[in-house]
Formats: structure tokens, C-alpha cells, sequence
């Protein structure tokens, strides 16, 4: 997941302040102007070898996820076998983006993929999903995670620090996590389910880009609402904005909810129109959905066979 160096002059105390006219993190969100283009995404008219391509993109982009207290070294190897191969050949399907699993899997998915996989190891750390673990024991759980194997962090912000206007706090706090990450790269969870306006998305997508993210992605799947249209849209125009003032290219993740391909399509159509071409790749936007590949694959196969499959044809992520 290469990204340009981000600078390490930054301080907290150049953070935006949460509303304002102008610029960066702080600038005010027109609430129905987002809704309505966000809604506009859905309306595209896409062509038959356009939409193969795209739900084939789609999978590649992929992070299938397992995070349930019941999670095995058994099932974690089969959610990697599913990521490496998600369908048969003839449909030329590529593997997943990810696989994403507590950190005491990590060692499981690392063995059972190997060293060099195209499929990345991810891990959910910082006392997911609340967030709200003592600071040394979620930076000694990344770097367990990270040296156990794993390639990506997704750390949880803390929603009350930043919903109280301690926006220093979360951004020392994300820096302190990037440090323990080593050269794994760190998604920064925003859980905008539970950041109540389209504001503080913004200035929550500026703070973790400031801080040192290598994506921000929008929820955990544990609270609704999850990753939205509108939500995702403020946030990837955070990312358009934060490139153009600093020339670092920040990776997206929308993370729940997403349950269907024309939805799905819908969010690469806005990812295209927003950001261009350069951040249609599995470096620069994950969908995390385990629930959406079946779908998918389903529309793949009557793309190419000319005939839909039934849905226990595919194997459960």
C-alpha cells in the first residue's frame, strides 16, 4: 500500500478548529448539497463490459473480515482461502485486498498465506471498537499485531475526546499509533456513526490525515449507521483537499453496510468522479464488506456465464 512520506513537522496545536469559513479541516459542510450529489452516484448508467470490470475491481478492493469471539485458526485459513480465491477461474476474478482479523489471528492468517501474499494481513487494534483502552495497552497491542505479521492496522479513534473538542488528544494519540505500527500502515477508524454531523467527519478525516493515516475509513460495522454515500463522499473530499495542500495521496475504506454491487458501483463511481483514476486501486480504497462479495461474484458469474448462480453456489467468507 505505497504512499508518498508524510511529513513529521506537524503538532497538534496546528490542528483545524472544529468549524470555520475557508480551508482544510474546518470548513463548513452544505449539508444538502452532499446528500443530493451523493445521491447523484447512483443514477450513472454503466455498460455490461464497464460493470464486469468494475465488480472485478470491486474484489480487489476487498478486505474480508471475521471479528467474533468465536474466530479460530480454522475459520480465519478458510477466510484466507476465500480471499486468494474468491471464485472459479474461468471467471477471472481477482483475489481480495485483505483479510481482517483480531490481533491473536494474525499469527494464523500470516502462516496460512505465507510471506509475499498479494493478500494483505489487516488487524483491528487500539481496544476495538470502543477505543477506550488505557493509551500503552493499545500501542503494545499494535505492535504484538504488527509483529505477529500484519501489514495493516485499523485502529478506533476516541469518539469522546473528540466529541468534548480534544482534538489535540486524538491527534497525539494517532501519531503515538503510527509510531508503534513500524512499517505496517495505519487506517484510522472514525466510527461516523457516532460523529453526529457531517462537520466533525471533516475535521475527525483532517485531524487522522495530519496525524500520520494511511487511510481513514469510516466505521467499525459495529454501530449504525455505518459507511453512507454522503459520509463517504465528505470524507474522500477531505482526502482531495488534504492532496492538494500537501501532495500525499490518503487511502479511503468505507466499512458497513455496503451490501450489494449496484451500491457498490455506486461508491467506485463516486471515488472516480471525486478523486480520478489514481485512487481506483486496492493501494487507495478498500470496501470492508464481507457480506457484499457473494453479490458481487453472483452479478460476475451472469456476466460472464449469461446465467445467475444460486447464492449457496459460493462459499460464506
Amino acid at each position: 500500500m505505497p504512499a508518498a512520506s508524510k511529513t513529521t513537522s506537524i503538532r497538534s496545536s496546528q490542528l483545524p478548529a472544529p468549524v470555520h469559513s475557508g480551508s482544510g479541516g474546518g470548513m463548513a459542510i452544505d449539508q444538502v448539497m452532499v446528500e443530493e450529489r451523493a445521491v447523484s452516484f447512483t443514477r450513472r448508467s454503466i455498460k455490461s463490459g464497464t460493470k464486469l470490470d468494475g465488480l472485478r475491481m470491486v474484489v480487489s478492493m476487498m478486505d474480508l473480515t471475521t471479528l467474533e469471539g468465536k474466530d479460530t485458526p480454522g475459520k480465519v485459513a478458510s477466510l484466507c482461502r476465500k480471499a486468494l480465491q474468491p471464485a472459479a477461474p474461468a471467471h477471472g476474478v481477482p483475489s481480495c485486498g485483505a483479510v481482517c482479523v483480531y490481533p491473536s489471528m494474525v499469527r494464523h492468517a500470516r502462516r496460512f498465506l505465507g510471506p509475499d501474499s498479494a493478500v494483505k494481513v489487516a488487524s483491528v487494534a487500539t481496544g476495538f471498537p470502543s477505543g477506550q483502552y488505557p493509551l500503552r495497552t493499545r500501542l503494545e497491542e499494535v505492535r504484538r499485531a504488527q509483529a505477529d505479521g500484519a501489514d495493516e492496522i485499523d485502529m478506533v479513534i476516541d469518539r469522546g475526546a473528540f466529541l468534548t473538542g480534544d482534538h489535540a488528544k486524538v491527534f497525539d494519540e494517532i501519531a503515538a499509533v503510527k509510531a508503534a505500527c513500524g512499517p505496517a500502515h495505519l487506517k484510522v477508524i472514525l466510527e461516523t456513526g457516532e460523529l453526529v454531523t457531517y462537520d466533525n467527519v471533516r475535521t475527525a478525516s483532517w485531524i487522522a490525515m495530519m496525524a500520520g493515516a494511511d487511510f481513514i475509513k469510516t466505521s467499525t460495522g459495529k454501530v449504525m449507521p455505518a459507511a453512507t454515500l454522503p459520509v463517504t463522499l465528505v470524507m474522500l473530499e477531505a482526502i482531495r483537499d488534504f492532496f492538494f495542500e500537501t501532495g500525499v495521496r490518503i487511502g479511503m475504506k468505507p466499512a458497513g453496510g455496503i451490501r450489494n454491487s449496484k451500491q457498490a458501483l455506486a461508491y467506485l463511481v463516486m471515488v472516480k468522479e471525486t478523486l480520478g483514476d489514481d485512487w481506483l486501486t486496492p493501494d487507495l480504497f478498500r470496501f470492508g464488506a464481507s457480506t457484499l462479495l457473494n453479490d458481487v461474484l453472483m452479478q460476475i458469474a451472469k456476466l460472464v456465464d449469461g446465467r445467475y448462480q444460486g447464492a449457496d453456489y459460493f462459499s460464506l467468507p
